[in-house]
């Protein structure tokens, strides 16, 4: 018998018990999916998000990985106590709604739509935007959701320009790497888009002096993780006119606070980190996948490389 243990709060037990199970079930495993097992050392399995049941993994001695449920993982990478593999989530489901809150924003800044949502004040506003063959949108992280993203915005014809730490090759993108490769591609974009990780050296990699390569009037879309960007280097770019707006979905704190200069800056936007949720059915499916192969001696797939942090 397979015991695996579901870590994560209640709520998230009441979304994924039964798309758990359903999936389970397709694999033909014999197994006990539980919130709670009276020993520990019997787990053969974890579950696992952030502010769940789970800190210390010292107890489960038999278990065999650890399954992240989210994308990120910088909550429990570092964790002395995680010696078994660590998974983290990578589903289409994910990946789709990522991609839909993307293009959706950047068709949004493309085409100036918020001059015409908030401007009917009987003004007569005639700005055409350029084709998107014309525009030029850089997109850092070119993982599963920023490749993702990348391809789908060059297949709406737009001038796209990807970045990673480590080399990549995606059809129809411009993909440059290293730190020349960084200061190339924020000098081109007219529309950023932040799909990196969080890892000690990603946090502020947007300071003062990065943004301030973006070309003037720029526009900046975080989708990825909060501290990607330094906020009062933001705020200033944003203040003196060199940035026209930044969409933010994700932020240092989490809720936004009420006071924070974020909420009533005319220049920002901020969403509730709705950029893209993980979904309990394709999720669940790639977790009862990942039980079944390391069940048949297969590697695990979405290993996270500790050294990188991701």
């Amino acid at each position: 018998m397979i015991n695996i243990l579901f870590t994560a709060n209640s709520q998230r037990w009441a979304q994924y018990e039964k798309p758990l199970r359903h999936a389970l079930d397709d694999t033909g495993l014999p197994y006990v999916l539980s919130q709670k097992f009276t020993d520990p050392e019997t787990v053969d399995y974890l579950i696992y998000a952030p502010k769940g049941s789970v800190s210390d993994f010292t107890p489960f001695i038999r278990a065999k990985a650890v399954l992240g449920l989210w994308a990120g993982v910088e909550a429990v990478v570092d964790n002395e106590t995680l010696t078994i593999p660590l998974t983290r989530m990578v589903d289409h489901g994910l990946s789709q709604g990522m991609v839909e809150w993307v293009t959706g924003h950047v068709l949004r800044h493309h085409l100036g739509m918020d001059r015409h949502i908030s401007g009917q004040d009987g003004q007569w506003r005639d700005y055409i935007p350029p084709l998107a063959r014309d525009r030029h949108v850089t997109v850092l992280g070119l993982g599963a959701l920023g490749g993702a993203c990348a391809r789908a915005l060059a297949a709406l014809n737009f001038n796209v320009t990807g970045w990673s730490r480590s080399r990549k090759t995606i059809s129809g993108i411009n993909c440059l790497s290293g730190g020349a490769g960084l200061d190339q591609a924020l000098v081109s974009a007219e529309i950023l888009v932040l799909l990196l990780p969080l890892t000690p050296a990603t946090e502020n990699l947007l300071n003062n002096a990065r943004l301030s390569k973006m070309p003037r009037g720029g526009v900046i879309i975080n989708p990825g993780r909060g501290a990607l960007i330094d906020d009062d280097a933001l705020l200033a770019c944003l203040d003196n006119g060199h940035l026209n707006h930044a969409t933010l979905d994700v932020f240092r704190t989490e809720p936004l606070p009420e006071n924070h200069p974020f909420w009533a800056h005319n220049k920002v936007t901020v969403t509730p980190h709705i950029a893209s949720e993980t979904r309990p059915d394709t999720a669940s499916q790639v977790i009862a996948d990942n039980i079944s192969r390391s069940e048949k001696g297969l590697a695990l797939r979405y290993l996270v490389d500790r050294n990188a942090g991701y």
